[in-house]
């Protein structure tokens, strides 16, 4: 893909995405009617109002993209083109309905299933972090990892402590126990704060495509590794488990104490 097409990808990413942030924060700490879907989630009109506003200015400017997103059906813009966008209007809606301003807003743009274009957007924080083309930068500023290379000497966040409880107990116990720090926290924030080089390894479960896929060419832009809990790349058919690292090295480490 040429580079010319990407910078426009991404500069229309973080212009739309502005827009639709704007719609979200004039709900924050509002009193919202929560609605449950079928998964037990909770969506409000916040949610749906800012996916709407993401595929309306996708639609208007590619006309011929696909659009996945969390709260309304995909829409197939006939089949004609390669790139596909996935979107998360409200990634953390749980946060958000409580107060809590680490929500973000996730956007992906896809080629042939492969994401070529990441974004996490931190409406009350006014951050943006983009990647994009092997780069990746935060409100305009160059971004990297850091040069982590051992879990002993790592830190760490383990998101979806509770799913992990539940579900990967073993492999919980023994994280929590190797990294020089670990943090337990929820939603998209702890990647971005990797892809920035603030922590060292993410861990996260239970996701959908609209959460992870828009993290893979941040992190990998921003040097870093991300891939399932077996290593395998991450698509659109992935199980929703993720491990994200500094450096190959720390990931191949992370990777054994998860599935040893």
């Amino acid at each position: 893909m040429p580079n010319d097409d990407l910078d426009v990808f991404a500069a229309f990413a973080l212009e739309a995405s502005a827009g639709a942030a704007a719609i979200a924060r004039s709900y924050f700490r509002s009193r919202l009617d929560i609605e449950d879907k079928a998964d037990a989630s909770p969506v409000t009109i916040a949610d749906r109002e800012t996916e709407q506003a993401l595929r309306d200015a996708i639609s208007a400017r590619f006309p011929d993209h696909a659009i996945v997103g969390e709260e309304f059906a995909e829409h197939d813009a006939g089949g004609a083109s390669p790139y596909r966008w996935v979107i998360d209007p409200i990634d953390g809606t749980r946060s958000f309905v409580t107060g809590h301003p680490l929500y973000g807003l996730l956007m992906a743009l896809l080629k042939d299933d492969a994401p070529v274009l990441g974004l996490v957007r931190m409406p009350e924080l006014g951050e943006a972090y983009i990647g994009a083309g092997g780069h990746a930068a935060m409100n305009g500023t160059p971004i990297a990892t850091s040069a982590a290379s051992r879990l002993a000497d790592a830190r760490v966040y383990v998101c979806q402590p509770n799913w992990m409880m539940a579900n990967a107990p073993q492999s919980l116990d023994r994280l929590l126990g190797a990294p020089r720090l670990v943090r337990l926290s929820y939603d998209c924030y702890p990647h971005a704060l990797l892809a920035a080089g603030h922590v060292d390894a993410t861990v996260d479960c239970d996701l959908q495509p609209y959460d992870f896929l828009p993290l893979v060419a941040l992190v990998e832009g921003a040097g870093g590794c991300i891939t399932d809990w077996h290593g395998a790349p991450l698509t659109p058919a992935s199980d929703g488990r993720i491990v994200c690292a500094a450096t190959p090295r720390l990931h191949e480490e992370l990777l054994g104490v998860l599935t040893r």
